[in-house]
């Protein structure tokens, strides 16, 4: 493949609304540094990060829900995941499938020409465990919301798949936090997991991934979207707009839970914590309803739960991954591709939350 030296990328200018971001067809490709490889990019997905990221919601200033067209005023230096100001430009973008098309001058020739895709964390080379050195493929370097992209050549994974590359760039993020966010609560053959936000991208992959270790499954979703989510391999299905929401979760479930693996925190928390048997588990990777939330400490120290934040998976998860994907023990859930240049489009259906599973952008 001929390397072009300009390509099409979208440009984030700055926090705020989808105007931050531009397309452009005059970027220069990036080259890959002697440990790097550069990718064709096939298809990229899009997350609630790429979102979050834009409009500033990481900075403690913000207290509301996830929206799409920015705040009022934001932290100047607190505006990415690891509580850092992010720099501008910036081509975002974490779920990059594509195919190598040059290596650097370390990198394993082995990987030309091959399909791969990108584990978004990129953690020190010499300090992989140490998760303070971390940083996000599309926040603290350049993403897949472009034509070409680089990555250190230890975060490349070859995937034999037959998968299209759109269904292959819905994993990355989605379904490697789900996993991080099991294994950071220990889920078990025969527990009982409540999962909130189900159809969406996280949520879709923790059902068929709580089910794949051999857990009992109780998903919330839309009313709308519940077959679908049922489809996926959850044994019971609650549609969140009821009145009594957690009393019919609790009957679903036969409660007390084990594990509440939750993405959307806001007012229905503590509600949660309150399913739990004695010794349960929560576990969170997002908070798209809210993050501030209220806390009886004596739920906590009495019915002795264990809280679990999920972020930076350790090294080893996404190799993992990789070998569900090949072995089909998951499946993806594609609910729709856009062109690179209709970003804009794309973020707003993302922020509607209207689809089932994840939005790909196909540069």
């Amino acid at each position: 493949m001929t390397v072009p030296d300009t390509m099409t990328a979208a440009l984030l200018l700055g926090n705020g609304g989808p105007e931050m971001l531009e397309v452009r067809d005059d970027v220069p490709v990036p080259q890959p540094a002697a440990d790097e490889v550069l990718i064709a990019v096939g298809a990229c997905g899009m997350n609630n990060t790429d979102i979050n990221t834009r409009v500033g919601w990481y900075s403690k200033t913000v207290t509301a829900g996830t929206a799409g067209e920015g705040y009022a005023a934001v932290g100047d230096d607190d505006t990415t995941w690891g509580g850092s100001g992010l720099s501008f430009p910036r081509i975002q973008g974490a779920d990059i499938c594509g195919q190598v098309v040059a290596v650097g001058a370390d990198a394993n020739d082995s990987l030309m020409g091959r399909r791969v895709l990108v584990d978004p964390w990129i953690r020190d080379s010499d300090h992989p465990l140490d998760r303070e050195l971390a940083g996000y493929l599309g926040s603290e370097r350049d993403g897949g919301f472009a034509q070409y992209a680089t990555a250190p050549a230890r975060n490349v994974h070859t995937v034999e798949s037959s998968l299209t590359d759109a269904e292959l760039a819905t994993f990355a993020c989605s379904s490697s936090t789900a996993e991080h966010m099991l294994s950071r609560a220990s889920v078990g053959e025969g527990e009982t997991v409540v999962v909130t936000g189900a159809s969406g991208g996280v949520g879709s992959a923790l059902v068929q991934l709580a089910r794949r270790r051999g857990a009992r499954v109780v998903a919330v979703a839309g009313q709308v979207k519940l077959e679908v989510v049922a489809e996926l391999g959850a044994d019971a299905v609650v549609a969140r707009e009821g009145a009594e929401l957690h009393a019919a979760v609790a009957a679903a479930a036969d409660a007390p839970v084990d594990v509440v693996a939750d993405v959307v925190g806001g007012p229905d928390f503590a509600g949660w914590l309150d399913l739990l048997r004695r010794g349960g588990r929560y576990v969170t990777a997002g908070a798209i309803a809210g993050p501030v939330v209220e806390l009886d400490l004596r739920t906590l120290y009495l019915d002795d739960l264990s809280l679990f934040g999920a972020t930076v998976f350790p090294p080893g998860l996404f190799a993992d991954l990789v070998g569900y994907i090949e072995r089909g023990e998951i499946r993806p859930l594609l609910a729709g591709t856009y062109p690179l240049a209709e970003i804009h489009d794309a973020q707003e259906a993302f922020t509607m939350k209207q689809h089932l599973g994840n939005l790909v952008l196909v540069p």
